[in-house]
């Protein structure tokens, strides 16, 4: 085990079956996450079908993995995709331990800390698919205001279609021009969400175009370990 993650708070990620790259700072890069973690991929589990399809066709097969990582140890358990915001309640009950299922869960605390006359907005990686059940699950407005990557783009088309090399350049560039958009056509936005949690690579890229502040699955999962071992601070007496 990495010295730095001694005797710290275990975080499970159940992870989609999928083979595209995982650059530092996505979720599946155990070198993103300065706290031990445990991955596990959950058979079925493609990207076109949590996003696309009905993810609580896949209920029983995340249940099944995540009982096998708090078996295993985990304190707390994660998922890789943010639509999987749909199944906080029957697998947070489940699972039997705390669980984050989405980025997006972020929404409502980071509303509470924007002025009154700001929102917060997303970037998902489907705007067509990213539903207003999405958004009650997570405890958000369903009115807010959502961009969408290019469907035919090439963060869109590695990830559905699972291919194994990535134009990093490209993406980088697509999901700035979108996070502009966002802000353009939104002027009250006053921080930007990532749905997908392959973006988190790019957030500060993001916050540079945009000058937001920008939340991720990696601001999300370090708040939530920080809860599951709070740091020891030794004070003299």
């Amino acid at each position: 085990m990495d010295p730095r993650h001694a005797d710290k708070a275990t975080v499970g990620i159940m992870m989609l079956e999928t083979n595209f790259p995982r650059p530092l700072g996505d979720i599946g890069n155990e070198q993103t996450w300065d706290f031990p973690v445990q991955m596990r991929m959950v058979d079925g589990a493609s990207a076109q079908k949590v996003v696309h399809e009905n993810p609580h066709a896949l209920l029983d097969t995340f249940v099944g993995v995540g009982r096998e990582l708090v078996a295993d140890g985990c304190t707390g358990l994660a998922t890789s995709c943010g639509f999987l915001a749909l199944m906080q309640e029957p697998l947070k009950d489940a699972l039997g331990v705390p669980f984050a299922s989405s980025p997006l869960m972020q929404l409502p605390m980071i509303e509470a800390t924007l002025p009154s006359r700001q929102k917060a907005g997303i970037l998902t990686i489907s705007e067509e698919s990213l539903s207003s059940a999405h958004l009650r699950a997570v405890g958000a407005r369903t009115t807010t205001a959502v961009a969408g990557l290019p469907k035919a783009g090439s963060f869109a088309g590695t990830i559905f279609e699972d291919k194994t090399e990535m134009d990093f350049t490209a993406c980088r560039m697509e999901i700035c021009e979108t996070a502009k958009r966002l802000i353009s056509n939104h002027s009250n936005i006053g921080a930007i969400v990532l749905e997908c949690t392959n973006m988190a690579p790019y957030a500060m890229d993001i916050a540079c175009v945009t000058g937001r502040p920008v939340h991720s699955i990696v601001s999300f999962l370090n708040w939530f370990q920080a809860g599951l071992e709070p740091p020891r601070f030794y004070v003299k007496t």
